[in-house]
């Protein structure tokens, strides 16, 4: 009896060691850019710095450029600095975003549309659920995002989807699954960033082409962080709220009180566009989620 007891707890532990391992979820980036991504397009309009900490991407009218992670994840935080196209960026955007890449696509966008001199960045997020979108909302960045490096994240778990500016939510999507609402949780994503050539929408609708006289156009990419569950096939794993899945744990299922008051602050003093206030587009039939809570 002593035997079996002593094999018993063997294989519990050794179970148990093993679902851990499977399950544990930190930082599983290693802030080198040649090590965590590869070039998706036009490798010789992507610069990477010797020592793999700093990568920028160039458009010009030969070709625009794009990076994507070798891993795909589901949930986690990403967190990436980058300094925007500066000067006269008309018509250039700049997609920093997570992505499934299937038909039914789930993705998660950041879009920096370029913008004439002298006026302000506009920052245009959008959630992909099941392959449906139209759930734009445009920001006002309230500082010069080509004059140094901001962090741009994305916390993304079973119950909501935030993106963050400088730490500041800017954007909350909430998991209304059970009352209909199509909520990326099934299917894993890797992270993309990619510069191209917009400018048949991207700046006052498409008015302002860009003035290729004014390029190349360069955006800058460094101090990343990958804090995520790394897709091994079953998302079990990842849905866990595991001490090593953080992100899952009912401290991140919702903003606290002061996350709660600057998204208040962002949608009041520098929110442009909310697809939940356009009834003319939906026809008075504004989409499910509008009429939830955000948090």
């Amino acid at each position: 009896m002593k035997n079996f007891h002593t094999a018993l707890i063997f294989f519990i532990g050794f179970v148990s060691s093993s679902l851990f391992q499977d399950s544990v979820a930190s930082v599983v980036s290693t802030g080198d850019f040649n090590k965590d991504f590869f070039v998706i397009w036009s490798p010789t309009h992507v610069n990477t710095s010797a020592d793999g900490q700093t990568r920028s991407l160039k458009l010009d009218q030969e070709s625009g450029a794009g990076f994507a992670s070798n891993q795909m994840f589901l949930f986690g935080q990403i967190d990436m600095q980058i300094k925007l196209v500066p000067g006269d960026s008309a018509g250039t955007v700049l997609a920093y975003y997570l992505t499934s890449d299937q038909p039914n696509r789930d993705e998660i966008d950041f879009e920096f549309l370029g913008n004439v001199s002298g006026q302000p960045y506009i920052l245009q997020t959008n959630i992909f659920a099941d392959g449906t979108d139209n759930r734009e909302e445009r920001i006002y960045l309230w500082f010069d995002p080509t004059k140094d490096f901001h962090t741009y994240s994305v916390l993304w778990n079973m119950h909501q989807i935030v993106l963050m500016v400088d730490t500041i939510p800017v954007r909350v999507y909430r998991n209304h699954a059970e009352k209909g609402v199509a909520f990326p949780r099934w299917q894993p994503m890797s992270l993309k960033a990619t510069l191209w050539n917009g400018d048949s929408w991207a700046t006052r609708g498409g008015q302002d082409k860009i003035d290729w006289t004014k390029g190349p156009f360069i955006a800058s990419f460094r101090n990343y962080k990958i804090d995520g569950c790394v897709w091994k096939g079953n998302p079990r794993f990842c849905r866990a709220a595991t001490p090593a899945n953080w992100w899952n744990q009912y401290s991140s299922s919702t903003l606290t009180s002061t996350q709660r008051r600057w998204f208040k602050w962002v949608r009041k003093y520098h929110m442009i566009y909310d697809y939940c206030q356009d009834n003319q587009r939906f026809q008075n039939n504004l989409p499910r989620e509008c009429s939830l809570p955000k948090y």
